[in-house]
């Protein structure tokens, strides 16, 4: 909720989408979809030449400074990437009021800064090296990357008599360092075409600062990650991946207002994906198989072990040259988070609830809850006429024992107590994606999405977005090109128990860009605008929207070159 990490696009080679039986190679649970963000960290190949980009950019929402650089190079056969990141950013400004009275108790009334949120100010950097080894048939790699960030947390309210005032600033101090290794190799057997190993070990940690400088919680997770994965081919028509995975893990949340007990965590999975090609069809299918145990470091906590099992098939369908159909069917499993089995474990009263100032609210888990199991369908038309084309999904997820977060009612100090239960759930919803090429310059695309959720007892699933539809014009030339965007989501009045409704909005952005090429490389300047109109807009999907909007109208500017 509140350290949502950001990929820049500039340092981003490709992103992988993956739906289906795909997604069990990163893990069970993943019903929705898996986003593979690849990077340069690594190489498989010598470059032809050095290579560098950078790129510096503002945005007026938060008066955010920008600066990503990085270099490609080689020495013999070893390649060389280094990338680096700075960022800083002040309060952020928005329409109206931070504070909807709306998400309040009712004996409070809403404290006001109007105009920007309070307390989200802050900055961060990153940098990253690394090295492969590039040999005939494979690669051996190694990678650092040290990340921090210090940011403060929207100002909520605490209670004041028949009033409330802001509560003063807690911000976050957050270090990660990552080191990585890989090892990756083509055709070492017959029945192997490819080998790919991959460890890394993880130290993270951030502190919750109060005001004076007193550290409220300090949240710590050294992990080590394990990952073999070994792809076949048996013929011109069928080829798979079969792979091992395992992580152990050491999270600990320390201090006067820690609510999760210092636990050891294991897991380990086993995972096959096939796929096969037939005449018209395309058929893929996958399983997995995993382990997780949980260790508190706290007597009264109890040790906690899962095995789940997933199951996923899908198949496509070339009705014709131009029409494609796809269905995938999966059975998943998911084993629940450290944070929904402790989170103010052993609590005997609301009253003694540790507030998470991250999510603004008393977070109550339960050891008692089992695995969370799931039964999916996914029904895709896509169809292709050249200038035009189409992709319509509809999909239903019917879950046992579901583990969701819910307000209880219940405020303590001004912040709301939400507890995760446990209970039979169901999903369902369509998806549709229309591109229609106007002319050699203009493209037009429609888009919308609508999902619809509630537990068998507990009507409506919280923090759910709204049906949305949206309007994109693109314009490209040899060298200009620019887009207009224009999204409307319905009010959400479905917002589960004791949340508030979220309002409609309307939103315009847009952006354009002019590239200059050279012989050596490329120069491009770039301007975007989002939320033209300065509309107010709370996502319903979000823990902090009664007291932190979105960006009101802003402007982004930036120039980017590669060489």
């Amino acid at each position: 909720a509140d350290h949502a990490q950001t990929v820049e696009a500039i340092l981003a080679t490709s992103i992988e989408v993956l739906r289906g039986p795909s997604t069990l190679l990163y893990g069970g649970g993943a019903i929705g979809g898996v986003v593979n963000v690849i990077d340069r960290r690594f190489a498989n190949s010598l470059p032809d030449a050095p290579s560098f980009a950078l790129e510096a950019r503002h945005d007026s929402a938060a008066d955010t400074n920008t600066l990503v650089g990085s270099a490609d190079f080689n020495s013999g056969a070893l390649v060389w990437h280094i990338d680096g990141v700075l960022r800083n950013w002040n309060n952020l400004e928005i329409p109206g009021m931070a504070i909807d009275s709306r998400y309040l108790p009712e004996s409070q009334t809403a404290p006001g800064s109007k105009g920007f949120i309070p307390n989200t100010a802050g900055d961060g950097d990153s940098a990253l090296l690394g090295v492969s080894r590039i040999f005939s048939n494979g690669v051996i790699g190694l990678a650092i990357n040290q990340q921090n960030n210090h940011y403060g947390l929207p100002t909520g309210v605490a209670e004041s008599g028949d009033s409330a005032e802001p509560e003063e600033g807690v911000y976050i101090d957050m270090e990660r360092t990552r080191y990585e290794v890989m090892s990756e190799w083509e055709n070492l057997a017959s029945w192997a075409e490819k080998v790919d190993y991959r460890a890394s070990y993880t130290d993270y940690a951030h502190a919750e600062i109060e005001s004076g400088g007193d550290v409220g919680t300090r949240f710590s997770n050294e992990s080590w990650q394990h990952r073999l994965q070994i792809t076949h081919t048996d013929s011109a028509d069928r080829h798979g991946v079969v792979g091992l995975q395992h992580s152990n893990e050491k999270f600990s949340a320390l201090g006067d207002e820690s609510f999760i007990p210092i636990t050891n965590i294991s897991s380990s999975g086993i995972f096959v994906v096939e796929d096969f090609h037939a005449m018209a069809a395309t058929i893929e299918i996958g399983a997995r198989l995993n382990r997780d145990d949980y260790q508190p470091q706290f007597q009264l906590s109890p040790n906690a072990a899962f095995t789940t099992t997933s199951l996923s098939g899908s198949a496509l369908w070339d009705i014709s040259s131009r029409i494609t159909t796809g269905l995938s069917v999966s059975r998943s499993q998911r084993t629940p988070s450290v944070e929904e089995l402790y989170s103010n474990f052993g609590l005997t009263s609301v009253d003694d609830c540790i507030i998470h100032f991250a999510t603004g609210s008393c977070e109550i888990g339960s050891s008692d809850f089992t695995e969370e199991t799931s039964l999916n369908t996914d029904l895709t038309l896509y169809m292709d006429y050249g200038r035009f084309n189409s992709t319509m999904t509809v999909f239903y997820n019917r879950f046992n024992d579901y583990i969701g977060q819910v307000e209880s009612g219940i405020y303590i100090e001004g912040f709301p107590v939400r507890e995760y239960l446990q209970d039979d759930a169901h999903f369902h919803g369509l998806e549709l994606d229309v591109n229609i090429e106007l002319n050699s310059q203009y493209r037009l695309r429609l888009f919308g999405d609508v999902i619809r959720g509630a537990y068998d007892r507990n009507g409506a699933a919280p923090r759910m977005p709204p049906k949305r539809l949206g309007l994109e014009l693109n314009y490209s030339a040899e060298q200009w090109s620019a887009h207009t965007t224009l999204t409307h989501a319905w009010s959400q009045n479905r917002p589960g128990l004791f949340e508030a409704s979220t309002n409609s909005w309307t939103r315009l952005d847009a952006g354009a860009d002019y590239r200059i090429s050279t012989s050596t490389g490329e120069l491009l300047v770039f301007m975007t605008g989002r939320n033209l109109g300065n509309q107010e807009i709370r996502l319903s999907t979000s823990y902090l929207r009664g007291y932190a909007p979105e960006a009101g109208r802003s402007f982004e500017t930036g120039i980017r070159y590669r060489y």
